[in-house]
């Protein structure tokens, strides 16, 4: 058997400390309880101030989203009202010539022709904007892929020959 004594009320005591061990034990026990609760309450903390700072990083980046999208969108805007500030500049150049060019002959009919071609292209300019420049440009390669792609393909390598030399 173990080292015991017969104690002063007839209990067996261990002879290594007695009650005064179990008081040990009791608050050894009691304070890694405390620690455990403490780490718990320290992770906790710390979870919620994580999730606290990745909201706070979401929000940010929504923001910076919105901020993007809507300077996006004013330049789009800009874009769209120089084009119809040029397209309306066009016209007018094009009434121009119309007005000041000769009317009569093989001369007046060229000219009246270049002339209305001008206001025509001012007009489309004016009223469609450079999304409706898109769009229309859109339709037009979506209705001809192949002869777009050979345009691309020229453009291309002119663009490549001008910027080689």
């Amino acid at each position: 058997m173990a080292n015991t004594t017969t104690g002063p009320k007839g209990k067996e005591e261990n002879r290594t400390g007695g009650p005064t061990m179990e008081k040990a034990k009791d608050f050894a026990s009691q304070t890694v309880d405390k620690g455990k609760d403490f780490a718990s309450q320290a992770v906790d903390k710390t979870k919620d101030m994580a999730s606290q700072v990745a909201d706070r990083a979401r929000d940010a980046a929504s923001s910076m989203g919105d901020m993007v999208s809507n300077a996006a969108s004013n330049v789009g805007k800009k874009a769209d009202d120089l084009t119809t500030s040029a397209g309306s500049s066009i016209k007018s150049f094009g009434e121009t010539i119309g007005r000041s060019a000769p009317h009569e002959g093989m001369l007046g009919d060229a000219s009246q022709a270049v002339a209305n071609t001008i206001k025509e292209s001012g007009r489309y300019l004016e009223e469609s904007g450079l999304s409706g420049i898109a769009d229309d440009l859109t339709e037009v390669i979506r209705r001809n892929p192949v002869p777009a792609v050979l345009v691309g393909l020229g453009v291309g390598f002119l663009l490549g020959r001008a910027f080689r030399s």
